[in-house]
């Protein structure tokens, strides 16, 4: 018995030191991957039939100390189209792919998808709240692809340290996985299991798989140089800093950075808002995207967050331009089946802000229940904000998700206190045979205030929808489409003393065609309504009744070319149905080399009741145009360097129709209040050079230029010439020279 014992301890130990001998280079040996978990049952997800890939896939994934290694091997013969297209990071481009989705907790609250182009390019992203993507985060793995006459094979890595995880049980450990495949000519993802982002349970629904607990540790150090010359007021300046990351076990995870250079190297599109409510940007800076999922509080509203940190190094709260970050601290870990977040960050100055957040999740059964604190201390404002909030997810059933939260906030500020609430429940249930029905409430009161550190677009609210969804996939064979998603919803929303702000009707049908190309087609019908934002808070406004008819259709790469066409027309101001105008974006991609593409198209709005907000109660009613371009290029120079050029021009024309008071009731008054023409010009070019030292180490060389005209009369100028007027601005004109090189210990 011993001399047995011994001979399988012998057999294991050079089984598990064959099974662990995997090189990422994307070409699969034989009895490389021996031992691995074998894939072949990939089924169609889009269309979402749940049959047999068209094209034969076949997976293997194996845990090893190294990581999580993931092979792929996807036939696809010479007589079905392939993309040879090179993209960057993050692509959005629809190429030939495959996806890897890894839930480490396997409690179906956060997984991390790893994606990789038959050409090499890679894309990833964490995914949040069942079905939400956030690409802005960059993970450190490896990867490698091959082709072939008969297809095309890919190899990851994944470490045990790109995320902080649960520990596991007895040596062992249960994730939850999903791996998918995309084929870019005609659109179709085969997938195991048979999960998908449509359903309302994605995350939840993925397969569950026992794996050894490995665990690593890793300390990594990034030090960066930067230099920025400033050719409008001719002054240079330069930075110096570092991030830190030190993981020591799979249960802690400390990343800190010290005066970060946060954004220099990104872009933010061009916005020209005139709304009351404010414009929400996704934040690209890698310490705030560093496992962020575990801070992921939505209160439902569309980009609500009760951690928003683009607020963090945001506008100053002395109004002098942006805020400084002398530095900022993240901590990840669990403790048993409970997860946790804690965030710190400090700005700079008298006027800088203290902002500090911690998170808790525990895991029981079927259900996930959340707390967040958020506190931020504005000395310069001599005001305090604290938000609590409370969320729970709940699977009773596989078809059934139901989630909702309660959120508080406390704000003291010069002695006075005041205290809001709020509350959201979302329940979504899929009956099956393609069916789907969803049910949501809001109630946020008029005190509730979140954005000191979060993002709400509003306060002072009750809302409720119904929404019921069918999916067609049984399309015959000889329609241009293989499916539709049809959605129906009816809606209300009132503020919190009763006051309609909208009665709405909803249909629109999401629809995936044979070509690989994606549609959209959505009708708003809006009753007669109050607009209580526009002036401000100096009365709501009465408006007649609307509607919105909108088109979108996306074509990937066929020969040389893609496009992006979007076509609205809608109504709108004191007109109603009467004033109808409309919007067209049409933007195409030449492809000169599959290394090499350009983009240029316009986009044109003319609405023909627009309603601005001067002061007090007056408004004014303007026939407006809107000309923009977008333009750049992307270059791929080898594995290492990449060029890019993005550019933005835009001018807008409003011509006068009338000024307006809101009296009383509600209703607009024609007004002898003196109100001008306006016009506005607006322009952004960023040219960026990136050479890749090592893995997350660059070398950056920026040149970007930017500025903003708004005129109060434009009588002689009109749309044409401002578009024309604004590619000579120069408001800002700067040259930025950055050096990041990641040390790992």
């Amino acid at each position: 018995m011993r001399l047995a014992g011994l001979l399988l301890f012998i057999v294991a130990v050079l089984f598990a030191g064959a099974a662990h001998a995997v090189t990422i280079d994307g070409h699969i040996e034989p009895g490389e991957w021996k031992g691995a978990l074998h894939i072949t049952d990939f089924r169609d997800t889009q269309p979402l039939t749940g049959k047999p890939g068209s094209l034969p896939t076949e997976a293997w994934v194996l845990a090893t100390p190294k990581g999580l290694a993931v092979a792929f091997r996807c036939i696809q013969p010479p007589g079905v189209p392939r993309s040879t297209q090179h993209v960057q990071r993050d692509f959005d481009d629809q190429v030939d792919r495959v996806n890897l989705i890894v839930d480490f907790d396997g409690d179906g609250r956060v997984g991390y998808n790893f994606t990789v182009s038959s050409t090499g390019g890679v894309y990833d992203a964490v995914v949040t709240n069942e079905s939400h993507f956030d690409k802005d985060w960059d993970g450190n793995w490896k990867s490698a692809s091959s082709e072939d006459a008969q297809g095309w094979t890919v190899e990851m890595l994944i470490p045990w340290y790109i995320a902080p995880m649960r520990r596991g049980h007895d040596g062992k450990r249960i994730i939850g996985l999903y791996l998918d495949r995309v084929v870019a000519a005609t659109g179709e993802r085969m997938a195991w299991p048979v999960a998908s982002y449509q359903r309302a349970r994605f995350l939840s629904d993925f397969r569950k798989i026992q794996v050894p607990d490995y665990s690593q540790s890793l300390l990594a150090i990034t030090p960066y140089v930067s230099a920025v010359y400033d050719n409008v007021h001719g002054t240079s300046q330069f930075k110096r800093g570092a991030d830190i990351f030190w993981k020591p076990n799979g249960q802690f995870q400390l990343t800190a950075t010290l005066n970060p250079d946060f954004g220099e190297v990104e872009s933010d599109d061009l916005v020209v808002n005139f709304g009351a409510t404010e414009t929400y940007y996704s934040d690209k800076r890698p310490f705030f995207t560093e496992n962020q999922g575990i801070f992921d509080f939505s209160l439902l509203d569309d980009n609500s967050q009760l951690v928003y940190t683009r607020r963090v190094g945001g506008p100053a709260d002395d109004g002098q331009g942006v805020s400084n970050i002398d530095g900022a601290v993240k901590l990840n870990g669990s403790v048993g089946n409970t997860s946790y977040g804690l965030l710190a960050a400090d700005e700079a100055g008298t006027d800088g802000r203290r902002f500090s957040a911690v998170r808790l999740v525990h895991a029981f059964g079927s259900q996930n229940l959340g707390l967040m604190l958020t506190d931020v201390d504005h000395p310069w404002l001599d005001r305090e904000a604290r938000v609590i909030g409370i969320d729970d997810h709940w699977h009773p059933t596989p078809g059934l998700t139901v989630a909702a939260n309660v959120v508080g906030s406390d704000i003291a500020q010069s002695g006075v206190s005041t205290h809001g609430s709020g509350a959201t429940l979302l329940i979504d249930a899929d009956h099956g045979h393609g069916w789907r029905e969803e049910w949501a409430a809001m109630h946020f009161n008029p005190e509730l205030q979140v954005n000191d550190f979060g993002y709400l677009e509003r306060n002072d609210f009750d809302y409720a929808h119904w929404e019921v969804r069918k999916r067609i996939t049984d399309l015959s064979s000889d329609s241009i489409y293989t499916s539709h998603d049809w959605r129906v919803r009816v809606d209300g929303m009132n503020d919190t003393e009763g006051l309609d702000l909208r009665r709405q009707l909803r249909i629109e049908r999401d629809s995936s065609l044979r070509n690989g190309a994606s549609e959209d087609v959505q009708l708003n019908i809006n009753s007669a309504a109050w607009d209580d934002l526009l002036t401000r808070g100096h009365g709501a406004l009465y408006l007649p009744a609307t509607f919105d008819l909108s088109y979108q259709h996306d074509s990937p790469r066929h020969g040389l070319l893609s496009y992006n066409l979007t076509a609205d027309v809608l109504s709108g101001g004191l007109g109603g149905n009467r004033s109808i105008g409309y919007e067209v974006k049409f933007i195409p991609t030449y492809y000169l080399t599959d290394t090499f593409n350009l983009y240029a198209g316009p986009y044109y709005e003319h609405q023909p009741d627009w309603l601005v907000w001067q002061h007090d109660n007056l408004i004014g009613r303007f026939d407006e145009h809107t000309v923009e371009l977008l333009a750049g290029f992307d270059w791929s120079i080898g594995n290492r360097q990449e060029l890019r050029m993005k550019l933005e021009g835009l001018g807008l024309d409003a011509r006068l129709r009338g000024a307006y008071r809101v009296n009383g009731n509600g209703r607009a008054m024609v007004s002898t209040d003196p109100v001008g023409d306006l016009g506005v010009r607006n322009m952004g070019l960023q040219l960026r050079y990136r050479y890749k030292l090592a893995p997350l180490s660059y070398l950056y060389v920026v040149y970007a230029r930017g500025g903003y005209v708004m005129d109060d009369y434009v009588q002689d100028r009109g749309v044409g010439r401002l578009f024309q007027q604004s590619f000579s601005l120069r408001d800002d004109e700067q040259l930025l020279v950055k050096l990041d090189y990641r040390f790992d210990i």
